[in-house]
């Protein structure tokens, strides 16, 4: 990123000159005359000549201050003209300081040391041939005088910096025999700090003349590297990639060479590329000096020529191990290598960056091993955290038991932690037969081959625990890991990596990680490409240095032959159960079940290999909480629990008759059903106007907090709003489908174990996975007796009965339509009903809550012999007229309903049929 301008200061301005006050020296001349003709004094004159000396005096102050001003403007112009030139300064020795670090010569190099490139040689590399001066990104702004413009041409040009031309064909350095000698011996070893022998070969007979012939470069040669010849015109032109040439003055260039270095006197020189002549100062370096440097190059280890450049998994010798599992996973130069994860191991890591190799080599292992040891001896389960597909080529092995991937993400938790499971169910093998190590036992070996192990552990942190608690256990019980990841700095902790001293590392970016896994620094000097794809660096707890050697690539055909042999043995036994079938008829488990308890469905426990029943116990736990969204099977989960016990009493998803039913469970405790179903609270709750609500709840909450033994099971679509008072009193909780993870997470769920598509019925209960029991609808039975009916009919009880409504003129009509048998009037149309009697036809007075108010005496004999009708729509007259402070029964407006009081009893809900439209 290019840096900010450097701001300049703009040219100082001169002020302009004060003006001559005229005005202000014609006052007191004009004030001494006024003065002379009216006093006659001439001594009023006196006052006229101020008016010149005033002129004289603004001339002189104001040529003074106009001196200092300028003086001080050019003061300040100058100290920001040297802020410029410092700015200028420490900018350049900066950007002159960051390329020689980029752009090092052989004195920068031995320095600072570069750091060896992965990257190849060739016509590109840049090479420095000298100091000298370059443009310059440094630029400035401000002023445009002279001053400036010098300034701007100085920070567009840095000198003393790397002049560096393209390697391309070569170089031609003209001059005298020592000082041309000196000259390319400083290019030829600056490459040679720059490159190891795996990447540059200098070769030539000028090389031995010009005293570079000691250099590992030249010493070490492979056939692979770039090789940089070093040439006169009597050695003639070099087999080589490239030449540095040793020409006397003025001799031709040979053809290909794309930069002439023309030494003059003085140590200078002249460069000519094809865009033009550049002057430098050349780096010249003795004999005694390349020969010094020589010794202290080191001898790089990478892979060479001697590796193979291919391997066929078809060509490697597969064999058999009495107790282990050895594997031919590939080639190096003196023939075959052979891992063993139980004899090498018992845990192996193996790193490489994308497209170094790192999964076909694990495909390879576990081909290699497959080849020749089946099912009885080895299983192996393979995780793959890059995408799903790596392993889909080793899905017919018969060895293999399983394949878990990212693209099922609580399937792949799952699995791993049913490895813990695993390593108990192995330890008890060997308890009950009497031995400590696997090796004396008939049981197979389980390899868990993981590709990608930073990205399981990424979306899974909590699983790390898992794979430190088999690497530290795994031996004695047979149960290995293959670590696959691109990095194991950071990744790999301390506790996990000591126990794993079987160690692959192919192509890594950072020698840090190199030296983690192998050691050494070998794995990041190989260099990027296609060739370098299946290069690996292997080190066993015996080796006392990493081994190279070439991956095998492993074919379908090369699978599926190492399938065919084993083709008929029996699979092997998954190491966790299957997973939870998306419906569970209650029919296949009920009888499993244990006396007096109901059955919920069947729980997962990955973590002890089980999938016990999930039980509910009526009469002995307080109930259960179920939370999930339409057509998540919370309806059926409670249709199930119905259908198991027959003295089940289900709350009517009616709000009059949930109401009595509720109420009546609160008022008459005894007896009290062992099991309370209530469906959808949220949605009666809603249903119900608020004062109603906050009763309900009330209600319900005593019936939770009471001490009858009564167990409740309760579900909602959502957790929130009025119903999560009643749900947290519950103590358990099964948390079925919700539409987000959030609401999952509200609900008490574990926002890790969201799966926004499970089937009806899946639940998470106790921390557990449960599919909960299925029931068809036809399969309930009738419900309980104590279940509420609803409202009743009315019929008069009294031989007097007031009702009090509003349009009462109609209602009259219709009860009179609807009960032939009543004599329905209007209570202003009764005046002479007034003395205690008994009415051979029960009479029925009609009318509006204000004519009741008025008709006192004839409100007080219905009060006493009679019975009042208030009707739902005239809610508040309970209180205003008839003086009922409780609140009544629930009921539904607009349905014909009526609340009965009769004397001091509470209120009834009858349904009037004659105010039903």
């Amino acid at each position: 990123m290019d840096s900010l301008p450097i701001t300049l200061p703009a040219s100082p301005t001169p002020p302009p000159p004060q003006p001559i006050p005229f005005l202000a020296a014609l006052i007191p001349v004009a004030a001494g005359v006024v003065l002379w003709l009216v006093t006659g004094s001439v001594y009023s004159l006196c006052f006229a000549a101020l008016g010149p000396l005033m002129i004289g005096a603004s001339l002189i102050d104001g040529r003074r201050s106009r001196r200092k001003a300028i003086a001080l403007a050019e003061a300040e112009s100058e100290a920001a003209w040297e802020r410029a030139e410092t700015e200028l300064a420490a900018r350049q020795a900066e950007e002159r300081s960051g390329r020689w670090h980029r752009e090092p010569d052989v004195a920068m190099a031995l320095l600072t040391p570069p750091l060896r490139s992965s990257t190849t040689v060739d016509a590109g590399t840049m090479i420095v041939v000298g100091a000298g001066a370059r443009p310059s990104p440094l630029r400035a702004t401000g002023d445009d005088g002279e001053r400036a413009r010098e300034f701007r041409r100085r920070c567009a040009v840095i000198d003393r910096v790397p002049v560096s031309v393209p390697l391309g064909g070569g170089l031609a350095v003209r001059g005298d025999q020592v000082s041309g000698a000196a000259v390319v011996r400083a290019l030829v070893v600056q490459l040679c700090l720059r490159f190891g022998t795996a990447q540059l070969a200098v070769v030539g007979d000028g090389a031995a003349s010009a005293g570079l012939a000691t250099l590992p470069q030249a010493t070490t040669a492979r056939r692979s590297a770039f090789r940089l010849g070093v040439s006169a015109p009597e050695h003639g032109r070099p087999d080589a990639d490239a030449a540095v040439w040793m020409l006397a003055p003025d001799a031709p260039v040979p053809e290909g060479v794309g930069a002439i270095i023309d030494l003059a006197v003085a140590g200078t020189a002249s460069v000519r590329t094809s865009e033009g002549v550049v002057e430098v100062d050349p780096e010249y370096l003795s004999a005694e000096q390349a020969a010094a440097i020589g010794v202290s190059l080191p001898v790089d280890d990478a892979p060479d020529d001697e590796v193979p450049q291919s391997v066929r998994f078809a060509d490697l010798v597969q064999g058999r191990g009495s107790h282990g599992l050895p594997a031919t996973v590939g080639r190096d130069g003196r023939g075959d290598v052979v891992v063993d994860i139980v004899e090498h191991g018992p845990h192996a890591i193996v790193t490489g960056t994308t497209g170094a190799g790192k999964s076909e080599l694990l495909a390879t292992w576990v081909t290699a091993i497959a080849a020749h040891h089946g099912p009885d001896d080895v299983v192996f389960v393979l995780a793959d955290f890059k995408g799903g597909t790596a392993f889909d080529a080793l899905r017919p092995l018969r060895q293999v038991a399983a394949v878990i991937t990212d693209l099922d993400g609580a399937g792949a938790v799952r699995g791993v932690t049913s490895l813990t499971a695993e390593l108990r169910r192995r330890e008890e093998v060997l308890a009950r037969a009497g031995v400590r190590d696997i090796r004396e036992a008939e049981m197979p070996r389980l390899v868990i081959v993981i590709d990608e192990f930073a990205a399981l552990l990424q979306e899974h942190p909590e699983l790390g625990a898992v794979f430190t608690d088999i690497a530290a256990r795994g031996r004695a019980l047979g149960m290995h890991l293959i670590l696959g990841t691109q990095r194991a700095t950071g990744v790999v902790r301390d506790a996990l990596a000591a126990n794993c001293p079987l160690r692959v590392c192919l192509r890594v970016g950072d020698a840090a990680d190199s030296r983690a896994v192998i050691g050494t620094d070998d794995a990041a000097r190989i260099t990027g490409g296609p060739e370098s794809r299946g290069l690996a660096f292997v080190r066993r707890p015996s080796d006392d240095t990493p081994a190279a050697l070439r991956i095998a690539l492993t074919s379908r055909e090369d699978i599926a032959h190492a399938a065919g042999v084993w083709r008929t043995a029996p699979a092997p036994v998954s190491p966790w159960l299957p997973e939870l079938p998306a419906m569970l008829p209650l029919a296949d488990i009920d009888a499993d079940a244990e006396a007096g308890a109901i059955v919920l469905g069947r729980a997962d426990d990955p973590a002890n290999q089980r999938q016990p029943l999930e039980l509910l116990r009526p009469g002995e736990e307080r109930g259960i909480a179920v939370v999930g969204q339409s057509g998540s099977g919370r309806t059926t989960a409670l249709r199930t629990l119905a259908r198991q016990r027959e003295d089940a009493f289900r709350i009517p998803a009616d709000p009059e008759s949930a109401w009595d039913a509720v109420i009546g469970l609160v008022e008459h405790p005894s007896p009290r059903p062992s099991l309370i179903l209530c469906d959808d609270i949220d949605a009666l709750l809603g249903a119900l106007p608020s004062e109603y609500a906050v009763a309900f709840v009330q209600a319900w909450e005593r019936l939770l907090r009471g001490e009858a033994a009564a167990t409740v099971v309760m579900s909602a679509a959502r957790w929130g709003g009025p119903a999560t008072r009643l749900l947290e009193l519950l103590p358990r909780r099964a948390v079925l489908p919700l539409p987000s993870r959030a609401e999952h997470a509200a609900a008490g769920g574990d926002p890790s174990t969201f799966v926004r598509d499970a089937p009806p019925g899946r639940a998470r209960i106790d921390g557990r996975e449960v599919q909960l029991a299925w029931t068809p609808e036809q399969a309930v039975p009738a419900p309980s007796r104590r279940a509420a009916r609803g409202a009743r009919a009315w019929a008069p009880s009294r031989s007097l009965t007031a009702i009090v409504t509003g349009g009462a003129a109609s209602v009259i009509d219709a009860l009179q339509r609807a009960h032939p048998a009543w004599t329905v009037t209007r209570a202003d149309d009764s005046p002479s009903i007034t003395t205690p009697g008994v009415e051979s036809v029960p009479r029925i007075l009609v009318d509006e809550p204000d004519v009741w108010q008025r008709q006192r005496m004839l409100w007080q004999r219905v009060r006493e012999d009679g019975e009042v009708l208030v009707r739902a729509e005239n809610a508040p007259e309970l209180r205003h007229l008839v003086g009922v402070r409780d609140l009544p029964p629930y009921a539904r407006l607009h349905a014909g309903r009526v609340w009965s009081v009769i004397g001091a009893e509470r209120p009834r809900r009858f349904v009037l049929d004659g105010l039903v439209s």
